[in-house]
Order: structure tokens, then sequence, then C-alpha cells
């Protein structure tokens, strides 16, 4: 298996605070707690735990009872254990690449700690209270061919309530089958997924159920938020930032105001009546704003009296999770690392630390012609991570002839040539003419170009295979113009590979380096 590292930088979206964390944290090191990839730091952030022991042993029975018989588990509830979190939106069959990624990246961050003396546990957190069914009720898959297929269902979540406990139905289970069907670990995989999403099964109930397997050689510690025993631990939390929502919500809109000072932005605006928190109740996520009365239609009195009726919003909920958990990392995407920025201060405020904040790993997987594509092409990733009518015409140039290139080139040096002299001979003479050898120049250069473009054009014609080269490049790669591990799931990944590619994905996993990384499949 061949790896490259590219910069976050090279690679499209990248926002700038999520580049400026990753790259130049001096930056950004008032919005965060520590550096992300400094060796130091976790230790440090797991010095700042206070972790009572009551709550451990209470939190250990209720992790046991989510995970029967995992050994990891145990070391939890062991004094000193510390956890390294991940999670992801329970999504249509498991979800994006990533979300592998994520978990096999904690994995090794867990491990890495306990060789240097941090014992530490890998968790994933099931994002089983977010209420925005839209986007995780469909998944996209490719057939042998590497064409991309969208897969829905039509479950419904009409009281906005949270998505972990909605029935799937409509599960697209034998459209799954079919584009498997080409690829040689297809029919195990398609039968893999038929066994967890089923009509009925909730959304949670079958993302868990697929990542498990998976993930259990691994001793990752799952853990679903809805869990009567944990949203009770989470009470004492809940209701002080109920009771101190007015401050709470201030500081984040000054940290939103400091970080768009910073030139940067922030993820959630909150109004002057919000609180960051919703109310669960007959199966409807409400959220609470400051009223009068006090919150929507409640006193202050009443809701402390539901207190287990509580839900954080996306800044309070990894402060609640931090809360639970002793935690010394958090590893995610680079949406998930910018609300970190804006609940800093709900951290200073309720927890009075904050763990490490660093990226998830990240990878993309090049099939043997990808591979042998990009090679031939002379393509890198950000190379290939354009509009597919670009990458058909990068393609294109390296079919011209080599003296034709060459003529070209040489075309263009002249003309910059003999522009270069009529500058240097009006200087001075007329501002006005100046300006128009300058146009004249550009207009030049423009039409060299259009005409190389046009013989590229006509070699790509020439050549069906190179066209049929891009398109292929382009879907494996950067399909519908997104990087491949925020667009597929995992299933036909595993479907071409096998699924022994998660170990070898985990050989690769590096949690010092911040990069993304090109790996090429054998």
């Amino acid at each position: 298996m061949e790896q490259q590292c590219i910069r976050h930088t090279e690679l499209p979206g990248a926002s700038r605070l999520f580049a400026d964390l990753l790259y130049r944290y001096d930056r950004v090191e008032r919005f965060y707690s520590h550096p992300p990839y400094d060796p130091a730091s976790y230790e440090k952030a797991a010095s700042e735990v206070l972790y009572p022991a009551a709550r451990r042993a209470e939190v250990a029975q209720a992790l046991l009872e989510q995970n029967p018989g995992n050994p990891s588990v145990e070391s939890f509830a062991k004094p000193g254990t510390v956890a390294v979190i991940t999670g992801q939106q329970v999504g249509l069959f498991g979800g994006p690449l990533y979300t592998i990624y994520k978990a096999l990246a904690a994995v090794r961050l867990a491990r890495t700690l306990t060789e240097r003396g941090v014992c530490a546990v890998p968790m994933f957190w099931l994002a089983t209270e977010d209420h925005d069914l839209a986007e995780i009720n469909q998944s996209w898959v490719f057939d042998a061919n590497h064409t991309p297929h969208s897969l829905t269902t039509p479950a419904s979540n009409p009281g906005n309530g949270p998505v972990g406990p909605i029935a799937l139905r409509g599960v697209p289970i034998e459209a799954l089958r079919a584009h498997l069907r080409g690829l040689p670990f297809g029919d195990e995989v398609a039968a893999m997924a038929a066994e967890s999403y089923r009509d009925g099964v909730p959304f949670g109930q079958a993302f868990r159920s697929l990542l498990d397997p998976l993930l259990k050689p691994y001793g990752m510690i799952v853990v679903d938020p809805l869990a009567p025993s944990l949203r009770k631990l989470a009470v004492p939390m809940l209701s002080r930032a109920l009771d101190h929502s007015q401050d709470l919500v201030r500081a984040v809109q000054e940290r939103s105001r400091e970080l768009e000072t910073a030139g940067y932005h922030a993820q959630v605006h909150l109004k002057p009546n919000a609180s960051l928190l919703f109310l669960l109740e007959n199966g409807r996520r409400t959220a609470l704003k400051r009223t009068e009365k006090g919150f929507n239609d409640f006193t202050v009195a009443e809701l402390r009296e539901r207190p287990e009726n509580l839900s954080p919003n996306a800044l309070l909920r990894p402060v609640m999770q931090d809360y639970l958990f002793p935690t010394a990392a958090y590893l995610g995407g680079p949406a998930e690392l910018a609300y970190f920025a804006q609940s800093q201060p709900l951290y200073r405020e309720l927890l009075g630390r904050m763990p490490v904040i660093a990226h998830r790993a990240s990878f993309t997987l090049m099939d043997r012609r990808s591979g042998k594509l990009a090679q031939r092409y002379g393509l890198t990733l950000p190379r290939i991570a354009v509009p597919e009518v670009e990458l058909r015409e990068r393609m294109a140039a390296t079919l011209v002839p080599e003296p034709l290139r060459i003529r070209f080139a040489t075309s263009r040096e002249r003309v910059q040539a003999e522009f270069d002299d009529l500058a240097s001979a009006v200087r001075g003479v007329d501002l006005g003419l100046e300006k128009a050898i300058a146009t004249g120049r550009a207009k030049m250069l423009y039409q060299v170009a259009k005409l190389e473009k046009k013989a590229a054009r006509e070699a790509m014609r020439r050549d069906e295979r190179a066209g049929a080269d891009a398109a292929y490049l382009s879907n494996a790669v950067y399909p519908h113009r997104h990087l491949q591990e925020r667009f597929y799931s995992m299933l036909p990944m595993l479907a071409k590979h096998g699924l022994d590619l998660i170990g070898r994905i985990y050989e690769h996993v590096r949690p010092e380096c911040p990069d993304h990384q090109v790996l090429t499949l054998d």
C-alpha cells in the first residue's frame, strides 16, 4: 500500500479556522486549550481531569449495560483512566467513510497514550439526540464501474424529535445489493448490511449494529446518550446550564464576536433569548427560549422538576459529554472543531477544563486503477479534486504530442519576449501605450492558451479511453465535487477490498500527523 501526505490547505473546502488549528496554532490558541499535535498536550489534559470516583462507578455501570463483555469498560472503571472520544450522526448504512476513520483514530490515540503511561480507552458517541433526519436518511455507494448511486429511505420525523429512535422504513437493501453485486465482496457486505438495516429497526440501533462487529476487535466503547441511565447522570450539569443560561449565552455571543473579529466564522449564532437547551417531550425536541415566564411555557421551577427531559444544543453537547466522561481528547471533523472554539467559554464555566481538540484521521483510498491513472497522467490529489471538466482538460493536455507541446511553450515564450521588448522601448514615453501593450500581451497569451486547449480536447476526443479514464478517476476520488471520505458510505469500499480493509487502514493512522493521507491499495 503506497502512502502520500497532503496538507489540508491544498484541498478544497478547508476553512481558515480549521487550517490554523492544524498548522498555525499560535493564531487560534485563545479559542482552544491545548495544541493538538504536541504530545505533552494529552498528558496535560489528562492531569486536569477531576473525575469523582462515584461518578466513574455509575458511568462504568451504564457503559457496561450498553457494552457487555467489552474489556475497555473494565479499564474505564479503574481510577485515572481517561477517554479518547469521537462520534458521528447515525446515518443510513453507517454514514460516510470518515465514520470509520474517526473510530480508528480514537483507537490508535488511546493505545498510544496508554503506551506512554496515560491509561486511555476509545469511545464512540452516537449522535442519537440530533433531530435533522434529512442529514442521515441517504447514503451514496458505487458499483463495479465506480459510478455513484444514491440510496434513501422515506422515514419521516414529523415531530422534529431525536433521530435515534426513529424507525426505518423502505430500506433500499435490494438497490444496495444490485449496486454492490459486481464487486468482489459485494454479496457478503450487502448481507451484513441487511442484518442491521431492516424496516422497523430504529436508526440508532441499525447504525450501531453495523459498526459493532467492525469495531469490536479494537475495544471501542459505544455510547448512546439517550440511554436513561446516562441521561440521569447528566442531570446536574444540565440543570446548572439551565440556571446560568443567560450568562452562558452572553459568553458564547462574545466568543462569536471574537472569532469574527479575528477573521474566522461562528458555527452557531445565538439570539439573546436562546438557552443552549432543548426539551425532549413526547418524541419532540423543542428549543427552549427565554420568556418572561421562564422558558417557553414553563417556569424555571417546572423545568427543574424534569431535568431528565433536557437536551443540549450543538455547543453544550460536548460539555455534557465531557462531564459524563474523563475526556482527554476529542477527535472530530472540520465543522466539529469549529464548534469547540465557540464552546470553550462553556467548558470554562461549567467544567473548568477542556480536552485536546484534534482532527480525525483523513484518507482518500485509491484502487489500483485510480493509482495507475494518477501516475500515467501525472496527477496528485489536489489536481484531481477539481470539477470533472477541468480534470478532463488536465488529462487531455498530457495527450498532446510532445513536439506540439514544445511548440506551444515556445510560442508563449516568444510572445512574452516580444512584448517585453516593446514594453522596454515605450517605457516612460506614453502611459497609455504601456497599458495597451500590457493588454495586447494578455490577449495574445490567451489566444495561445485557447489554441492549446483546443488541441488537448481534440487529443482527448481521439482517445476515447482517456475520456473514460477521466470519468472513472473523478467518480472514484472526487465524486460530485466532494472528497471521497465525505461522500461514499464505507460499504462499497468494503465490498471492493474486503473486511480486512479496516485493519489495513488502521496501520496507517498516525495521531501525530495533521495531514490528509492518500492510500493506494494493492
